[in-house]
């Protein structure tokens, strides 16, 4: 983030030498959107006022950065705006082309995970069981993935594929984290089968999500995962918002119901502005015959999918088979037809 032409060529030249791609803002305004989800921010010392007063959120990876002379004494106000580090110029150059080449992701070349985020209309939507669907088809088809559970009330998604008695970390032992997370440690840690990996809650005491927390998952997610799903709650917090500003899609999980639409033009209302791309997903069956077509003209939103009721999934579901585990019904075909546009990629293989 800066105006300061000098300095944004001396950057973009470390930034080559590092082999990252950066993202220009000139202002705190320009600067919001992407503030959160970047794994990096540099913030040139000509902004710093400016992001003061922006009262921009604290994030992890932030740097202050200026050539000598311009940012003594900045040590101030590098802690106000929540920078980790004064990066002063040239002698923090070599330091600067480290930090750089961080940021290029640790997938073997392949580039910077997918990553969708899944709201409920109203409480019983049925958003935990498309996003675990997402995860378990997204796995299916040989991406690495991770399911991550936001909703610190939703009873644990480990419980939607039934790995409740799987071995690993989750929520409350990483509420902590406050900086950047390694991948591969984090994906070791957690519960996982083949290429899905789950971060969930227990059922202990009850715990708030902090943000710096989720910041890290989602940027340790983005460098070692091919597919990110995020469920999230309908009542949305600091962490919610951050993955919801990470994800390039979101989709709000509707019951074709007239009280179910009215419930979930609030929570549209509430999540659009922190999302790209917000598409709704209705689910029947529809009482009252409301067709799925209505309901997303209702909402004011583009019609992602629809799903047809499955009387087996809730069955399956309470003998703890993961949803869309054997490749069938419509939620498996919803969830494969998402999967496919969002990624490319087809088939599926054992998870």
């Amino acid at each position: 983030m800066t105006s300061d032409g000098d300095l944004l060529d001396e950057l973009l030249r470390l930034a080559a030498a590092g082999g990252a791609e950066v993202e220009l803002a000139a202002d705190p305004a320009a600067a919001r959107a992407r503030w959160l989800p970047a794994p990096l921010v540099l913030v040139g010392s000509d902004q710093a006022q400016a992001c003061l007063r922006a009262r921009l959120p604290h994030r992890p990876g932030t740097v202050l950065v200026g050539r000598a002379g311009q940012l003594d004494p900045r040590w101030e106000i590098a802690e106000l705006i929540g920078a980790e580090h004064v990066a002063t110029l040239p002698a923090a150059e070599p330091w600067l082309v480290d930090r750089f080449a961080e940021c290029t992701p640790d997938r073997g070349g392949a580039g910077p995970a997918r990553i969708v985020a899944v709201l409920g209309g109203r409480g019983g939507a049925g958003a935990s069981v498309l996003a675990g669907g997402l995860a378990v088809t997204a796995a299916r088809a040989r991406l690495r993935t991770l399911l991550v559970d936001a909703d610190p009330l939703g009873g644990g998604l480990d419980l939607v594929l039934g790995w409740e008695q799987l071995e690993g970390l989750r929520w409350p032992s990483l509420t902590d984290a406050d900086g950047r997370v390694d991948a591969p440690a984090l994906v070791r840690a957690l519960p996982s089968r083949g290429d899905l990996v789950v971060l969930s809650w227990d059922r202990g005491d009850l715990l708030n999500l902090p943000a710096q927390a989720m910041a890290a998952t989602v940027d340790a997610a983005r460098r070692g995962r091919d597919f990110v799903v995020i469920d999230l709650p309908r009542q949305l917090d600091d962490a919610a918002v951050i993955a919801l500003q990470a994800a390039e899609r979101v989709f709000l999980v509707v019951p074709a119901e007239l009280r179910a639409t009215a419930a979930a033009a609030r929570v549209a209302a509430a999540a659009a502005p922190h999302c790209a791309d917000l598409a709704a997903i209705v689910r029947g069956p529809a009482p009252g015959r409301l067709k799925a077509t209505e309901v997303a003209r209702a909402l004011g939103l583009p019609l992602a999918g629809t799903l047809r009721p499955e009387p087996g999934l809730c069955r399956g579901l309470e003998r703890g088979e993961a949803p869309a585990a054997a490749g069938r019904g419509p939620l498996a075909a919803l969830c494969q037809r998402l999967v496919e546009e969002l990624t490319g990629a087809t088939g599926a293989g054992a998870a």
